[in-house]
């Protein structure tokens, strides 16, 4: 499941449970352990590539403002 954070990047979240928290090097959900698909893994790829194109390289990478 591909979801639009409030920045307007795609993020990954579980199909299973809807938990945005992996396990990279198991390729498993850390809340309720189902596996990663690789469908899922391309798709969220694709959508990462589609953000990076679509957005100022300003946006992507700009640290939040320091508070005073």
């Amino acid at each position: 499941m591909i979801f639009t954070n409030p920045a307007g990047a795609p993020e990954l979240a579980c199909d299973a449970c809807g938990c945005r928290w992996f396990d990279r090097m198991r390729g498993t959900c850390y809340e309720c352990g189902a596996e990663v698909s690789a469908e899922s893994q391309a798709e969220f790829r694709r959508a990462l590539q589609a953000f990076a194109a679509r957005a100022p390289a300003s946006t992507i990478a700009k640290p939040p403002p320091r508070e005073r």
